[in-house]
């Protein structure tokens, strides 16, 4: 059996609407990279440019949803991409322990709220995004709130995230308003910006520290972690049986 290289693993989740940049925040802290030509998550396939995406891993390419979604019945290797849900992997190290953070991105569609409601059991900390330059994706923070309060555990870490501070020219929600419902909630806020690298790696390790402040002193292992199924870390309450 293959030694573990990390002494935790933590499951985070990033949610809110479609095109808010949660794709682009994931692949800034995991990968430190930001593509000028990324768009919104189509269907749950990221697109990184016209001709090219996730599907190509199969070796087809699709510049559509109609495209995408007339290949899917042929490739089953698509459904984890199709269904809004896709994750990045980074260890981090705090306090003297290797972290392995399984970072989930779902796709905001609500056609995809079934599917990726399922994923918010096990998760142990929640990053909720909106963009600081579209009033509609800060109005439905109430709505992915409660989303969080009826599918997650009960002692969830949650965070939100304003995306998008480098394009103040075009801000329409006051930074204020964004710390006001962080404070309604009692969760942490941090504006945020994948293209200029502002907060990105802060916010996402101070979740992690926050989770770990109250992880049980036994440590987990790969048997208690379920990816598939959106299971997470024995010992954390669940609000379902």
């Amino acid at each position: 059996m293959a030694k573990k290289t990390y002494d935790l693993l933590f499951k985070l989740l990033l949610i809110g609407d479609s095109g808010v940049g949660k794709t682009c925040v994931l692949f800034r802290f995991s990968d430190d990279a930001f593509n000028t030509t990324f768009i919104s998550t189509i269907d749950g396939v990221s697109l990184c440019c016209p001709g090219w995406s996730v599907v190509a891993r199969s070796g087809l390419t699709a510049t559509s949803t109609s495209q995408i979604q007339a290949i899917l019945p042929a490739s089953a290797s698509l459904v984890a991409g199709i269904t809004g849900i896709d994750f990045k992997i980074k260890t981090v190290e705090l306090q003297g322990k290797k972290i392995k953070l399984q970072i989930w991105d779902t796709a905001g569609q609500e056609r995809f709220h079934t599917i990726t409601t399922s994923y918010y059991r096990g998760a142990m900390g929640i990053m909720l995004v909106y963009d600081i330059t579209n009033g509609k994706s800060f109005e439905n923070i109430s709505k992915w709130l409660r989303n969080i309060d009826e599918h997650a555990n009960e002692d969830v870490e949650r965070m939100l995230l304003g995306n998008k501070c480098d394009m103040d020219d075009k801000r329409v929600v006051p930074k204020g308003k964004g710390e006001q419902i962080a404070r309604e909630h009692g969760i942490r806020f941090f504006e945020t910006s994948a293209k200029a690298n502002i907060n990105i790696e802060k916010a996402f390790l101070t979740l992690a520290e926050d989770i770990l402040r109250k992880t049980p002193v036994k440590e987990p292992n790969s048997e208690n972690v379920d990816i598939s199924s959106g299971g997470g870390v024995t010992g954390w309450k669940s609000k379902c049986c």
